[in-house]
Parts: C-alpha cells; structure tokens; sequence
C-alpha cells in the first residue's frame, strides 16, 4: 500500500485566494445587457472556474451559432477591458480569510505551492494583491490551451513544481476546477461554493484556520 506523502500545494485563483466574482459579473452583465441577454448572478455563478471563451458561449447561449468568431472575440476583449479596469480596485485587504497563514505554514513546512488559473489575469491579479511573489510557480490562462475542467492547468504546474500530480493537493471553489483536479490525478480539496461536492475529496467552507497539519491529515486519508 502506497504512503501518500503531500509535496505540493496548487491553488485555484478566483475563489480561494481572492474573490473577484463580484467583478465578473459586473463586466459580463454589461455585455450581456448590451446583447439584450438575460443575465443574473446564478447565471454568472456557471462561469466559475470556466476560460473567457467558454464563459461568453454560455453566456450566450443558444445564440452563439448566431456570433462570428470575430464578433465573439471582440466581445471577449471589451469583457475583459471592462474587468481589468474593475480589477484595479483590488488591494491585499481582499485576500480570503486563512489564505496568507496557510501560505506561511506550508512554506516553513517545504510543502511547494502553486498557482494554477484560468484566467489570463492572474499575473496581475497576484501584483494587485501583493502575492506577486508568494509561489514557487505560476500557471494561467497563458499557458494553456485547454480551460477546467481540462486537466492541463493542474498537471503543467505540477510538472513546473518538479512533483508529480499525485503528490499534491488542488484546492478549488468550482466544480470544474475539482474535476480538473481529479483528472490530474491529484487529492482535490473543495472549498466555498463547491463545498459538497460529491468528486472533492474533502471541503471547508474556507482556508480559515486551516493549517499545513490538517492539509497533510486530508492527504494522507485519500
């Protein structure tokens, strides 16, 4: 019987380390209201965790056959132009509860720690934030070519982290992020609206008082 030994964790962005849902939506409901689509928060909450691309097909919905390929990216730019200027409203006072003590944690512990997103603003959101420079790697939206509940994220960071995907830990607020996760091959840990997740290997409502202990306990117990 193999003994799980947790070498790295890999973190999921928007969600997990800081919530920029409010933002989402309010740069997707403008493009919405401009196309004359119905668009509300249980609309925006499908998104999670979903590439731009994928997000605006479903936005769209059954009218996405009616969209050029250009005029679809077109709308995906001016979301994005729109969601960037409301990004610079973030400041490190956004950080979810327990993130930066986890952080802290894990890194005295030598248990790496990644980055892996969708999101082709990660970068930024990091510098936003002040955690530029709080993981060993970074994996985003720019490196990839397939979005969650696609796999690649996961293993690419895994493989820049030098671990395999089953020694780490994917920590995820989206149900396609925790699929994602599973497909890697990695133990996933669910927090906020994926918490209950029947595919998550364990959750908590959040990171708050969660510590490097308890995240090798969860590990070990896969």
């Amino acid at each position: 019987m193999k003994q799980w030994e947790l070498r790295a964790v890999i973190f999921d962005l928007d969600g997990v380390i800081v919530s920029t849902d409010v933002y989402h939506f309010r740069a997707w409901k403008q493009i919405a209201d401009q196309e004359g689509i119905p668009f509300d928060r249980k609309d925006n909450d499908k998104l999670r965790g979903v590439g731009r691309m994928e997000s605006l097909d479903l936005l769209l919905g059954e009218r996405k056959n009616l969209y050029t390929a250009e005029r679809k990216q077109e709308l995906a730019e001016q979301k994005n132009c729109v969601y960037r200027k409301l990004l610079q409203e973030l400041t490190p006072q956004d950080i979810l509860p327990g993130v930066i003590e986890l952080l802290a944690e894990l890194k005295k512990d030598g248990i790496r720690t990644a980055i892996g997103s969708s999101s082709k603003n990660t970068e930024y959101i990091l510098l936003r934030i002040g955690l530029k420079d709080s993981f060993d790697t970074v994996v985003s939206g720019n490196d990839i070519k397939r979005s969650k509940p696609d796999p690649e994220v996961y293993i690419l960071a895994a493989k820049k982290l030098g671990v395999l995907p089953e020694d780490c830990i994917v920590v995820e607020d989206a149900k396609a992020g925790i699929d994602a996760g599973n497909a890697a091959g990695a133990f996933t840990f669910a927090v906020g609206s994926a918490c209950g997740y029947s595919r998550a290997g364990a959750c908590r409502a959040d990171l708050r008082g969660m510590t490097s202990a308890q995240m090798k306990d969860f590990f070990s117990c896969r």
